[in-house]
């Protein structure tokens, strides 16, 4: 079974998970202004209230109507406008074209989710002990999708308020300051050897993370936190983005037809680096770890400082020896990354940034996709893509696994994503 879910063992227990999913999404979406929902600043940007309609779809097409003889789909043209990528249901509004949607309205979109909440609780209570063992799966997915675009929707909307002049902020201020004294950045040995990787068994996971299998890594250091944002200004200080020795051949020209020269969201002020923010625009953090930064800058600021981007094997056997802890999206409102704070150990492995590999982004042996529409959840992106671990600020609570493989273009710059170093022992 491609999709695994003993989280979810009673009827219950499926509900409340789905309902504290439900409302996180709403509390989210709460603080913001009608004209904030209608926001698309880029084809891969979605604005707030199609994310929201979008996760009832799923519920709706994949639970409901596929599950239940009695439901009657709220709106029959919602397929067609909230399908984003799964071929075999149907076609689907063009997703460049998905801010230029003023109807249905915020309040349609409300009214909608509140008929699948209904509808889910309804067809949970009253189903057969088989149909829920069989839907147990599909709903534990749909609660994980719902939380990917709970983290969607916060990195699409800072994008598209990002282009208003006035730099708005839509949530109350949730920065935090820093410590004294950011920890230096040293070196962890690890040893290596034959290691496993990939889904232990343990909760939900999604296809992607299995299946569980061997991988051997030559010993390796690891540094022991991201850079930080001073360390990449004097990336660029030392001529960085001008120097091309350091890029890879299609990062040359993409930073050089797009004007790169700073990470995504910082300005200069005079002397100072300011940055857009969720709260608004603000002074650089100089001891947060950077952020929104591509794969391609990621990978020349490493090979300027004579290192490199860990694998994402390397990467997880390392984060597998420590707790799953560290800062993510809690409390209705995203957070912004942090200073890391001093310690032993490898620091910020979870939470405050997502964390760029050298890995592309294919199949672990053994991977199938799975039969039907829902094959198409992971398995047909695993091309042009890159692997990113450990969630950021803006990821769910509860979602992340060492075992979670994130993947984004090599030029995508607007989710929270940062890196660390790595390099071969000598």
């Amino acid at each position: 079974m491609p999709f695994e879910s003993p989280i979810f063992t009673n009827r219950d227990a499926i509900i409340g998970q789905f309902r504290k999913v439900r409302a996180d999404s709403e509390r989210l979406a709460a603080p913001l202004a009608a004209e904030d929902w209608m926001l698309q600043s880029m084809p891969d940007a979605s604005p707030v209230k199609w994310n929201l309609a979008h996760t009832s779809w799923f519920f709706e097409t994949f639970i409901l109507s596929a599950h239940s003889n009695a439901y009657q789909v709220f709106h029959p043209k919602f397929g067609y406008l909230f399908n984003s990528y799964y071929n075999q249901i149907g076609k689907m509004h063009p997703r460049p074209d998905r801010g230029l949607l003023s109807r249905p309205t915020a309040a349609e979109i409300l009214n909608y989710r509140s008929h699948v909440d209904e509808a889910i609780k309804r067809f949970i209570e009253t189903a057969q002990d088989s149909v829920v063992d069989t839907i147990a799966p599909l709903m534990a997915l749909g609660a994980a999708h719902e939380q990917q675009h709970q983290e969607l929707l916060v990195t699409d909307l800072k994008h598209g308020l990002y282009q208003n002049p006035l730099k708005p902020g839509v949530y109350d201020d949730a920065l935090t300051d820093g410590h004294a004294e950011v920890p230096s950045m040293q070196w962890r040995q690890m040893e290596g050897g034959l290691c496993k990787i990939g889904w232990n068994g343990e909760g939900f996971a999604f296809d992607n993370e299995g299946p569980r299998h061997k991988v051997y890594l030559h010993p390796f250091e690891l540094a022991n936190r991201p850079v930080t944002n001073a360390e990449f200004i004097a990336f660029m200080e030392d001529g960085g983005y001008d120097n091309a020795n350091f890029w890879l051949s299609d990062a040359w020209e993409v930073i050089k037809e797009g004007e790169w020269c700073a990470p995504l969201y910082w300005r200069k002020d005079g002397e100072t680096w300011l940055e857009y923010t969720l709260y608004g625009e603000r002074p650089l953090n100089l001891d947060a770890p950077v952020t929104h930064v591509s794969f391609y800058e990621a990978a020349a600021f490493a090979g300027w400082a004579d290192a490199r981007l860990p694998t994402e094997f390397e990467w997880e056997a390392a984060a597998s020896l420590f707790p799953l802890k560290g800062r993510f999206l809690k409390d209705g409102a995203p957070h912004a990354p942090a200073p890391a704070m001093d310690g032993d150990g490898l620091l910020q492995l979870f939470g405050d940034v997502w964390e760029w590999t050298a890995s592309p982004y294919i199949a672990y042996p053994g991977f199938t996709v799975a039969d039907g529409a829902i094959g198409e959840y992971n398995g047909k992106f695993m091309s042009g893509q890159m692997v990113l671990k450990g969630g950021s600020c803006a990821t769910p609570d509860g979602h992340m696994r060492v075992s979670y493989r994130n993947f984004f273009p090599p030029g995508a710059r607007w989710q929270f994503s940062g890196f660390r170093l790595a390099r071969d022992c000598s």
